[in-house]
């Protein structure tokens, strides 16, 4: 990272690397806090600032502005598709975008083109839950418990690190 790597960023590195989905910078302070890291919240904010500039992690928004971060695989960039629901994420085959980039960048005689691609959708988990929450017909009051715990705010998201 920038030839600055030092003891704090390898623990922001490492937390990362135990999330399995995407997740914020403020759930990556509070999981180095609860495993006894002295960090300071800028310090997560700057090495994954720098993790970002090197090409260590993939950054998507989420549906209130902010960033979330994953650790890049060894395979290089990828895209996603996210639930708005649970924030869960999946790879996606973006060969048809990557060319794109590659056609608009030829066609226009830029270089250095970087792109963002945003997919979100609702994972079947999360459509099972609410076809189950949803009242029966002429039960209008007598609403199933959903068997998927969601965040009370559907800013906070449930993630698996976090967890």
């Amino acid at each position: 990272m920038g030839g600055r790597t030092t003891r704090q960023h390898r623990a922001v590195m490492r937390a990362l690397a135990d999330c399995r989905d995407f997740t914020s910078a403020q759930e990556l302070y509070a999981l180095l806090l609860a495993g006894d890291h002295a960090i300071g919240l800028t310090t997560v904010y700057r090495a994954l600032r720098e993790l970002e500039a090197d090409g260590g992690v993939d950054v998507v928004r989420e549906g209130t502005g902010g960033r979330l971060y994953r650790l890049r695989l060894a395979d290089g960039h990828r895209h996603y598709l996210m639930c708005r629901d649970c924030g869960r994420s999946r790879p996606v085959d973006s060969e048809a975008v990557e060319e794109w980039a590659s056609r608009i960048a030829a066609d226009t005689g830029f270089t250095a083109v970087e792109h963002t691609v945003e997919l979100t959708g609702v994972c079947t988990d999360c459509l099972r839950c609410a076809d189950a929450c949803r009242p029966s017909s002429g039960d209008e009051g007598d609403e199933r418990p959903c068997h998927w715990d969601r965040a009370p705010d559907p800013r906070d998201r449930a993630r698996s690190c976090a967890s």
